[in-house]
């Protein structure tokens, strides 16, 4: 009997080529010790600057998105924009699924929706995290909305590093060991989790592991939040090995 295959959908920002790359490569993975298959398919929306004003006319767009991936009938639908999610106003993830899935539904391609904002609330939380420090790669005032966003879901943030790069695609351009060698300067002490990367376009998969063996915590990052809840929402193991506590299976 043939394995079950899945179609991916992701919503990205027309600047963003991290998500594309990270989500398939870590169902890849999973193929290598489970039976399901995937498909990827986006839609994306127009972003170049990471800048509140461009993140909010971006969101705007995002029904349009929905509404082209429900025709693929995708299996899961996933927003790949944390910040433009958490810089509309805390639990706004929780509005944009709603919506989206209503999207969905209209066009007939009935889908789940996660966003990587609500999904790394949400991973935090499975790890029962309450206290987090983070690497974002956001200019000083988008990382305190992203803080903010978390620390109103419950979950302290104790330390942060911004690397202040407002050029989505100079984000994208990063080496995926450098949140390894950045996160030496972050304050872990007292904490229950490390996040990685707070941004789906700032590579990090390469990271994971190794900060994890390194600071003796549970170390997650966007793109790892995101395909643990898309895993959920299709009722699959969570497992992925090598990428970290989360995807380990035991969540």
């Amino acid at each position: 009997m043939p394995a079950k295959s899945y179609r991916i959908g992701q919503i990205v920002p027309s600047s963003n080529t991290t998500m594309e790359t990270e989500i398939p490569a870590l169902l890849r993975s999973r193929e290598g010790v489970e039976a399901e298959r995937f498909t990827f398919h986006s839609s994306r929306m127009r972003m170049k600057k990471v800048t509140q004003e461009e993140l909010a006319a971006m969101d705007a767009d995002s029904d349009r998105c929905a509404l082209e991936l429900a025709d693929a009938r995708v299996d899961v639908l996933g927003y790949a924009c944390l910040v433009a999610i958490m810089s509309m106003g805390h639990g706004y993830h929780r509005v944009s699924e709603a919506r989206l899935h209503q999207r969905t539904v209209e066009a007939g391609g009935a889908a789940p929706v996660v966003t990587s904002a609500g999904a790394l609330v949400d991973g935090l939380k499975a790890l029962g995290a309450k206290r987090v420090s983070l690497l974002a790669p956001y200019m000083k005032p988008l990382t305190r909305l992203v803080i903010d966003y978390i620390e109103a879901e419950g979950i302290e943030v104790v330390d942060s590093i911004s690397l202040e790069i407002p050029d989505n695609l100079e984000v994208g351009r990063l080496d995926p060991l450098a949140p390894a060698e950045i996160s030496k300067r972050l304050n872990t002490r007292g904490v229950d989790a490390v996040v990685a990367s707070a941004c789906v376009q700032m590579p990090s998969l390469a990271s994971v592991q190794l900060m994890e063996d390194r600071v003796g915590l549970p170390v997650v990052s966007s793109a790892i939040a995101t395909t643990y809840l898309m895993l959920k929402r299709l009722g699959l193991k969570t497992g992925v090995p090598g990428f970290g506590a989360l995807l380990s299976g035991a969540y």
